[in-house]
C-alpha cells in the first residue's frame, strides 16, 4: 500500500437501500489541491469546506495547511454520491493518510455523519438503512451520529459507537477515551395514531362491517355517499382498528421514514402509517422519485393506510399511477439514469361523492347535476382502477335518531381490534410457506390452492357468476373476500353466506 493513502468505509442511500461506498485518500507531491472525485453531487464537494475547519476546531492540522495534492476518491465511481454523510469518513481517512492519528484496522467499520465548522456530528437521513447494511456485510462497528444511535441499534448484529464531535471520536480510535457501545434498542408495539375512534361513528352498522373485513384482509376500500355521512371519520377510524406492526415491519416502516428524512423527534416508527394527501398534491410526491429519488406517499402508507378524500378530484394520471402499486405491494420509478423500487404495501381507502353536488340517488335532498355531469363525475375514476379496489360500498346519510343516541359502545373498538388481530394470525398461519401475509396478497393461484369452497358455496358461486359480468380479477377479489370474512368468523371452509357477503362489497359490478 502506497506510504500516504487510506482507504475507510461509509454509505450511499439509493432509495430506501444503502450501499457500501469506500472512501479513499491519496496524499500527493505537488502545490495544494484538494479534489473530491467519483461522481459527488455539490452538496458532498462542499464537504472539503466542512471538513478542513471541523480539522482545525479539533486540533488537526487541516488540507488548507498542506502544500500537497489532496484527492478524495468515492467508489465505485459510477454510483452517484450525494449528500453530506461522507464528512465523517473524508476527515477519519485524511487523518490516516496524513498520519495524524495512529493506523487502526479500517476494514470492519463504518463512518457516516455531517460535520459542522467546529467538529461536531450532525445527524443524517438512513441511519436504519446504513445499519442493516452493516449487519449484512459483517462490519464490527458503525459510527455515526448520536442522535441516530437509538434508531441504528434497532439491528441486532452490528455494534453502533454514537459520537457527538470529532475530538471524541478521535480520543477513540486511538484508545485513549472509549466511547460505550449504543445498547440495543428492545423493540416495543405501539399504539397506531388515530383522529377517530370506531365507537364514535354513529350508525353506519354496514359500513362499520365493512371497515372490520377490510382491516382484517388488508383489503383496498371505496366509500361513496353525500357529503357528511361519515366517510372522512370511518377513514381515519380504520387505522384505530388494525393491530400494531411486528418488529420486521416496523422496521420496513423506519427504513421508508430515515430514507425521506422524516423521522425527526421518532427514533423509530412502532405504529402503522395515515397518510392522507391533498388532491393538488403531484404525482411525484404520491409516487415516488424526484431528481435525487425519494419515498412518495404511497411508500410513506408502507403497511398502513392511504387515504384519498374527494377521489375523482385527484388527477387522472395520478390515480392511473396507483394502478401497479395496489396489484404488486411496490413501485418501480423509472428515471433516465438509473431505476429504483420503494415498497409499497398500503391499504387503500378511497372516499367520493356520487356527483358533483353529492346528492345523486339521495333519499332526502334532490340531485342539481344533469345526467351528464354525473356520468362524467363517476367516469374521472377509470374501469381498470375500481376494478382493483376490493370493497365498493355506499355510505348513506346518517338518520337523525342516530346522530341524537347519545349510547356509546366504549368496548366495540376492542372487540373489533380482537376480531381483526384473530383473524390476521389465522391467515398468517395458513400463509407461513409463502412470503405474504394477508388475504389480499395472495396470487390467483395461491387463491385457486387455499380458498376451499363447501358445496353450497359452489353452486352459489356458479350462478352469481351466470347472472352478472364479472371479471377475471373481479371473480378473484371475491373470493379472498370470501376468505376474509370466513376467517372472521374462524370458519375453515367458505361458506355461501360468505359469497353473499362478498359479493355484495363489489356494488359496481352489480350494477
Amino acid at each position: 500500500m502506497a506510504k500516504n493513502f487510506s482507504k475507510v468505509y461509509s454509505a450511499e442511500l439509493e432509495g430506501i437501500e444503502a450501499k457500501l461506498i469506500e472512501v479513499e485518500t491519496d496524499i500527493n507531491v505537488g502545490l495544494h489541491s484538494f479534489n473530491i472525485v467519483g461522481l459527488a453531487d455539490k452538496a458532498l464537494n462542499e464537504a472539503k469546506e466542512r471538513v478542513s475547519s471541523a480539522l482545525k476546531n479539533s486540533g488537526i492540522k487541516p488540507p488548507t495547511k498542506e502544500n500537497r495534492k489532496i484527492t478524495i476518491n468515492l467508489a465505485p465511481a459510477d454510483i452517484k454520491k450525494t449528500g453530506s454523510q461522507y464528512d465523517l469518513a473524508i476527515a477519519v481517512g485524511y487523518m490516516l493518510a496524513t498520519k495524524q492519528i495512529k493506523e487502526f484496522e479500517t476494514g470492519d467499520k463504518v463512518f457516516v455523519g455531517e460535520l459542522s465548522l467546529e467538529g461536531i456530528i450532525r445527524p443524517i437521513n438512513g441511519a436504519l438503512n446504513i445499519s442493516r447494511l452493516a449487519k449484512k456485510l459483517n462490519f464490527k462497528f458503525l459510527f455515526l451520529p448520536k442522535q441516530n444511535a437509538v434508531e441504528a441499534a434497532v439491528i441486532k448484529g452490528a455494534k453502533i459507537i454514537p459520537v457527538s464531535n470529532l475530538e471524541e471520536l478521535i480520543n477513540h480510535l486511538e484508545e485513549r477515551e472509549l466511547i460505550k457501545v449504543q445498547p440495543i434498542t428492545e423493540f416495543q408495539p405501539g399504539q397506531n395514531q388515530s383522529f377517530t375512534d370506531i365507537s364514535e361513528i354513529k350508525g353506519q352498522e354496514s359500513a362499520k362491517r365493512a371497515l372490520t373485513v377490510a382491516a382484517s384482509g388488508g383489503h383496498h376500500l371505496l366509500m361513496t355517499g353525500p357529503p357528511g355521512a361519515g366517510k372522512t371519520m370511518m377513514a381515519q377510524a380504520l387505522i384505530s382498528i388494525l393491530p400494531p406492526p411486528s418488529l420486521e415491519e416496523a422496521i420496513e416502516i423506519t427504513q421508508i421514514y430515515s430514507a425521506a428524512g422524516l423521522l425527526k423527534e421518532n427514533n423509530f416508527l412502532n405504529f402503522r402509517p395515515f397518510r392522507s394527501p391533498h388532491h393538488s398534491a403531484s404525482p411525484v410526491s404520491i409516487v415516488g422519485g424526484g431528481t435525487n429519488p425519494k419515498p412518495g406517499e404511497i411508500s410513506l402508507a408502507h403497511y398502513g393506510i392511504l387515504f384519498l378524500d374527494e377521489m375523482p378530484e385527484f388527477r387522472r394520471d395520478l390515480l392511473e399511477s396507483l394502478r401497479q402499486p395496489l396489484e404488486s405491494g411496490r413501485i418501480c420509478v423509472s428515471r433516465s439514469k438509473n431505476t429504483l423500487t420503494f415498497p409499497a404495501k398500503f391499504s387503500l381507502v378511497a372516499a367520493m361523492n356520487p356527483c358533483p353536488c353529492g346528492y345523486f340517488g339521495d333519499s332526502e335532498k334532490e340531485c342539481r347535476c344533469s345526467a351528464n355531469e354525473v356520468f362524467r363525475y363517476q367516469k374521472k375514476i377509470s374501469g381498470p382502477l375500481l376494478d382493483r379496489i376490493d370493497i365498493q360500498i355506499e355510505v348513506p346519510r346518517v338518520k337523525i335518531e342516530d346522530l341524537r343516541n347519545k349510547n356509546r359502545d366504549e368496548k366495540l373498538s376492542e372487540k373489533i381490534k380482537n376480531q381483526v388481530a384473530k383473524a390476521r394470525d389465522i391467515q398468517q398461519g395458513r400463509l407461513i410457506k409463502s412470503k405474504i401475509r394477508l388475504n389480499s396478497e395472495m396470487s390467483s393461484k395461491q387463491t385457486d390452492e387455499l380458498v376451499d369452497l363447501d358445496a353450497t358455496a359452489e353452486n352459489f358461486l356458479k350462478n352469481i357468476l351466470e347472472k352478472s359480468f364479472v371479471s377475471a380479477r373481479g371473480y378473484y377479489r371475491i373470493l379472498k373476500i370470501s376468505r376474509t370474512i370466513a376467517d372472521l368468523e374462524e370458519s375453515e371452509k367458505v361458506k355461501a353466506n360468505h359469497l353473499a357477503e362478498a359479493f355484495q362489497y363489489r356494488v359496481r359490478e352489480k350494477e
